[in-house]
């Protein structure tokens, strides 16, 4: 297949460094089965463990395509039509301008009520950074919780795309209902043991115990790791605890459309209708059942899905027609892993990772990153990377400002950005030379960078 595998860890050790991860775990797979593992960093940096391709991280919202999974299965086997009011299950009697929310709404995030935050406020309690007190420890507090959202709707249930983790928990309490199991207990029989996930699971006492788990981090303002903890307790929008290895037989069963070694979890046409596009997302990528699906950097369709509690992240995507899947965790928040999941992909198909428009941006942001000077030194500014944005800073013994500039045109020879200050629109131009200095033209200064 011609895997540049070196190249990928060059790639992944210095967005670590950059960024302060302590550990990460990647595997990449085919239909057969996995041709990559790799643990890199720590997943316990005070007791110098490494990270393995079996490390257990918390892979956050990536559980959504399990649940998503799971109503479709149950649909499948005709416990339930994915065009049932969610009030049929739940009693919860919120009707966006009139209208019954269906589970169909809830798989695609198109329930018409926007966020309501009760994961970002269990997860902020759980590390100790809450802004204020939410007791919910149970989906049917997650009901309770809902009883007036009627009220915050924004459009009719399905006219508009807003994330929604309280939709996924809505789910995963239908699948109790109508399985007569708990949510857990219904994926680790319906899913896992089928899949062969056999080091996947939900709760505390199975991490607690688990020997290969790696220790949560948050990566505070001043770039230390300090350990933490992960909201254990509401599972279905985010609470699956899994491991490359396991999540890269996940993957190889959407492969094999709905199979894997001879076990069939779900259809073809069920998993064909996971992956069809249904309500577009402001950013233009598309949601269907649990996934997200867009047609970029690869002009071909990729299936993916991200996951964050803050203290872990994870990344999983696979490209249905060309037969591969990617998996990627680490314990703490910092260089987006599906930057890497796609690195790692584009190596896979033996494509040229920096000649796509996600890291060429990247490259060039980079370089644009340092120390201005204009003439002789007389005024010296900075110019640091955040993200997909640039900002202009002049610091002094008294004053000091920070100038956004957001990108308009990049290339490899001018790039351009533009901020607004005083209430006017100011352009600000880069000059990459090929000599590899880089001068900046803003407002009545020339700069030329010197670090």
């Amino acid at each position: 297949m011609g895997f540049d595998a070196h190249r990928l860890e060059c790639f992944v050790l210095e967005k670590m460094a950059k960024t302060r991860l302590p550990g990460l775990s990647i595997a990449l797979s085919d239909k057969d089965g996995v041709f990559y593992a790799r643990g890199l960093g720590y997943r316990d940096v005070e007791r110098g463990l490494r990270a393995t391709p079996r490390t257990s991280y918390c892979i956050g919202s990536v559980t959504k395509s399990f649940t998503a999974l799971a109503i479709i299965k149950l649909a499948e086997e005709g416990e339930l039509s994915l065009d049932d009011p969610v009030e049929k299950y739940v009693p919860l009697k919120v009707r966006p301008f009139g209208e019954p929310i269906r589970i169909w709404h809830l798989l695609t995030h198109s329930s018409g009520l926007p966020a309501l935050a009760y994961a970002e406020a269990l997860i902020r309690d759980v590390i100790g950074d809450a802004r204020s007190w939410l007791p919910i420890a149970s989906p049917e507090d997650v009901v309770a919780f809902m009883a007036e959202a009627g009220d915050w709707a924004e459009a009719r249930p399905g006219e508009r795309f807003f994330y929604l983790n309280e939709g996924y928990v809505l789910l995963g309490l239908i699948i109790s209902r109508v399985s007569g199991l708990s949510y857990e207990d219904y994926v680790k029989e319906h899913i896992l043991k089928p899949l062969g996930m056999e080091r996947s699971y939900f709760t505390r006492e199975e991490f607690e115990t688990d020997p290969d788990k790696a220790t949560p981090y948050i990566i505070d303002k001043g770039g230390n790791r300090v350990p933490s903890t992960y909201p254990f307790g509401i599972s279905a929008d985010g609470g699956l605890i899994s491991n490359v290895l396991d999540l890269a037989r996940y993957l190889r069963m959407y492969l094999n459309r709905g199979e894997l070694e001879g076990t069939r979890v779900l259809s073809e046409d069920g998993i064909k209708a996971m992956e069809e596009p249904r309500i577009r997302q402001p950013d233009g990528r598309y949601y269907g059942y649990g996934w997200t699906i867009v047609e970029e950097p690869f002009g071909r369709k990729l299936v993916c899905h991200s996951g964050s509690v803050l203290v872990s992240t994870a990344w999983v995507g696979y490209l249905p027609e060309e037969g591969l899947g990617a998996a990627v965790l680490a314990n703490a928040k910092g260089y987006p892993l599906v930057n890497i999941g796609l690195y790692a992909l584009a190596l896979a198909l033996v494509l040229e990772p920096e000649e796509l428009e996600l890291f060429r941006r990247g490259k060039v942001l980079d370089r644009l990153a340092g120390s201005y000077e204009t003439y002789m030194g007389t005024y010296r500014v900075e110019v640091v990377r955040k993200g997909d944005f640039l900002f202009l800073e002049a610091r002094g013994r008294y004053t000091e400002a920070s100038i956004p500039l957001v990108p308009e045109e990049l290339d490899e020879e001018v790039a351009t950005f533009f901020t607004y200050e005083g209430g006017r629109r100011h352009v600000a131009e880069f000059r990459l030379k090929p000599d590899g200095s880089v001068e900046l033209i803003y407002e009545r200064y020339k700069f030329r960078k010197v670090g």
